[in-house]
Order: C-alpha cells, then sequence, then structure tokens
C-alpha cells in the first residue's frame, strides 16, 4: 500500500523565493480601501450631481431653487460657472461666477496675506559677565539691530566656575544693557537665573509690519543719498573735464608776436 506522498525537505530549499507566498503578496492580495486623493475645489457646471440647487446670481441676488437643468442653461446662457459654494446645505447652494476670474482673486488674496503675515522671531545673544568694553559694545549693536527690526530679543549671561557665585555681576550687566537700549526696545522678562545661565527678554517698541515700513523708508532714503553723492560727482567731473578742455584750448592758440623797433618804421624808406 503506497503511503501518503511526502515532500522532501530539500524540495522546501529548491523553491525560488519569489514563489514563495509571503508577507508581499498577501499585502498586494489585499483589497486596497476605496477613494484616493479627497479634492478641495468645489465642484463645477456637470459635476453637480443633484436634483435641484438653491441658485444666486453673479451679483448675490437670491434666485431661488431651481432644477439642475435650468441652472446649468443659466449659466449656459450668461457665459459663466455654476459653482457649488454650500455643498452641506439643503439643497446645495450654487452661484454663478467666473472660475478661473474667482480662483485667481483667492490665490492672489493668500499670496498678499502670506506676504503680510508677521512671524514672531525671537533672536539671542549672550554675554559674560566680565565682557570688555568693545564686545560689549559690538554685542548692544547687534541687540539695537534686532530691535529696530521688531524682533525679541533673549540676553544670555554665562557663568563659568567662580562666576557662578556672584550673579550680581550678570543682573547689573543686563541692567545696564537695557539702560543702553532703552530707546528701540523694553525689558518684557524680568533677569532671572536659570541654573548656570540669567536670561533676560527685551521687546521691541516697534511691531514687525512698522519695523518693516522704517526699514524700507531708510533703504528708500540711502538709496537717494547715494544717487545724489552720484550726481553730485558726475557734476563735478564734467566741470573739470570742461575746465581741462578751455586749458588745451587757450594753449593751443598762436601766441601774438610783440612788435619791436622795427615795426614802427615806414616800409618805403630804403635803409
Amino acid at each position: 500500500m503506497r503511503g501518503p506522498f511526502l515532500v522532501p525537505a530539500a524540495g522546501l530549499r529548491d523553491v525560488e523565493p519569489a514563489e514563495r507566498p509571503g508577507r508581499n503578496a498577501a499585502a498586494a492580495r489585499a483589497p486596497q480601501p476605496p477613494g484616493g486623493h479627497i479634492s478641495t475645489e468645489p465642484r463645477i457646471n456637470d459635476r453637480i450631481r443633484v436634483p435641484e440647487v438653491r441658485l444666486v446670481g453673479p451679483a448675490g441676488e437670491q434666485v431661488g431653487i431651481v432644477k439642475i437643468e435650468t441652472a446649468l442653461q443659466l449659466a449656459h446662457d450668461s457665459e459663466l460657472d455654476l459653482v457649488e459654494v454650500a455643498p452641506m446645505a439643503r439643497p446645495p447652494v450654487a452661484k454663478l461666477m467666473d472660475y478661473g476670474k474667482f480662483k485667481y482673486e483667492n490665490a492672489q488674496k493668500a499670496r498678499d496675506s502670506r506676504r503680510n503675515q508677521t512671524n514672531t522671531i525671537i533672536k539671542e545673544m549672550k554675554l559674560r559677565p566680565k565682557i570688555d568694553s568693545h564686545d560689549y559694545e559690538t554685542k548692544k549693536g547687534h541687540v539695537v539691530r534686532f530691535l529696530k527690526g521688531g524682533d525679541k530679543v533673549k540676553i544670555t549671561i554665562m557663568f563659568r566656575g567662580r562666576e557662578q557665585s556672584r550673579p550680581e555681576l550678570g543682573y547689573n550687566l543686563l541692567k545696564k544693557l537695557s539702560a543702553d537700549v532703552d530707546e528701540f526696545g523694553f525689558v518684557e522678562s524680568s533677569p532671572k537665573q536659570d541654573g548656570r545661565n540669567m536670561i533676560m527678554v527685551l521687546g521691541p517698541h516697534k511691531k514687525k509690519t512698522e519695523a518693516k515700513v522704517d526699514a524700507a523708508v531708510e533703504r528708500e532714503r540711502r538709496m537717494a543719498d547715494r544717487q545724489a553723492g552720484l550726481d553730485a560727482e558726475a557734476a563735478a567731473a564734467a566741470e573739470q573735464r570742461a575746465a581741462h578742455a578751455a586749458q588745451v584750448a587757450a594753449q593751443a592758440e598762436p601766441k601774438q608776436r610783440r612788435r619791436g623797433p622795427a615795426d614802427n618804421m615806414d616800409p618805403d624808406i630804403d635803409l
């Protein structure tokens, strides 16, 4: 009697990896969820699949509830698009408009809003308690530049070694700095100890938008001054060239000969 058919163990090693059913093959056979990319664009014209809509005219006037065929015909007659503006309403609200112009105007508004939006940026400046006067003036200049630009500035005093036992050095330095830049900013967060550091936050007097406007005005003023300087230099160079040309012309003219005794004698007299 023939026994059950058994596959030798060696046969399993002869099977190619691509022929073995694995997790990837099972995932490929699994049904994919329906749907895909969800469009955020409103439905327009023939894509509106409802029996009737609440129609709004091009100027915002209320037309009323009409059948979708009538709304599409009105859109075709007026050479406009039928745009579904409130799909969740019952019935949905559709408006007659120029959809291409509508998208362009919305894109322009979004671009302008992104251009005009202001992001609060916190700059950081680190100092040592025993900083020398030259480095202090340099860092103070950076702080003033940040505040004039409408940004907040986080001032950090770093203590090392035995300096940690004298926090009054950092406190006095921060007080001095806040007094020096009082024209451009104010103390938003008073000095406080944070481990080995002491931190103070300065806020600008002007908002970011105002700082941008002032920077643009200052940039235009500098450009005007630079152009005026270039014009003055060009005028001075032109005058110098004109003077040099006049001098060269004067040197090129023949000199008048001096009259001598022989010039006063009668030419008919024979000598």
